[in-house]
């Protein structure tokens, strides 16, 4: 008989940051990438938002594989649909893990942003759901709000946090319909939720970043 079993091990996880924690720092911005990436890549957007009162940190998914099959390009990813419980729990007690190491060195009224691109997206929302992390602001680009979360248990968690949704009007991923869709989702979430586009494919472009933290940044 074949029998299912896991077993907790210990892994080192990898994550980059822009900028230094300070006594300066009133902003902190946790920015996951999307399928297929590498933090190391992903990061280098955030330099148009850089800012000696700003930490940007952007943890790497803790499944890495070869783009091109057997050799090639580095990337990696935060999930798949194969013992998808066991990677959600491991990636959410990653997050929690990085967010109190730096959350432990920065003062109580610091700004927090949430961001997930893409597949980080459900990452983020999947991790806050569990972990309830203080946050901001939460800011979904060219990703979807999971449907299988119950988010009953955390409506007195969301309630009036803003939650912004980011696109190009050009990504193919992004269609009418699911526009339409993710704002049906967003109900569920007892959110403000506000909308922001851009001209642009499939990628976080750095003018509409620079945009959007204008607004969100004190």
């Amino acid at each position: 008989m074949i029998e299912e079993h896991h077993l907790s091990v210990q892994r080192t996880a990898r994550y980059f940051i822009l900028g230094q924690c300070t006594e300066e720092t009133n902003c902190l911005v946790i920015a996951c990438h999307g399928y297929g990436q590498l933090a190391k890549h992903f990061i280098k957007k955030f330099d148009v938002i850089a800012r000696p009162d700003t930490l940007v940190v952007a943890p790497e998914g803790l499944s890495r594989f070869y783009w091109g099959g057997l050799s090639g390009n580095v990337v990696a990813s935060w999930m798949t649909k194969e013992d998808r419980h066991a990677e959600i729990a491991d990636f959410t007690a990653y997050l929690t893990q990085l967010y109190d190491h730096f959350t432990a060195g920065l003062r109580a009224n610091v700004r927090i942003i949430l961001l997930g691109f893409s597949q980080g997206c459900a990452t983020q929302l999947r991790w806050m759901a569990r972990e309830k992390p203080a946050f901001s602001h939460l800011v979904l680009w060219a990703g979807s709000i999971p449907e299988d979360i119950d988010y009953t248990p955390v409506r007195d968690y969301l309630q009036g946090k803003p939650l912004h949704f980011v696109y190009g009007t050009e990504d193919l991923f992004i269609t009418p319909e699911r526009v339409t869709a993710q704002k049906t989702l967003a109900t569920k979430l007892p959110m403000d939720y506000q909308v922001h586009t851009f001209e642009g494919k499939h990628t976080v472009e750095r003018e509409a970043l620079q945009r959007l933290f204008a607004q969100i940044r004190p």
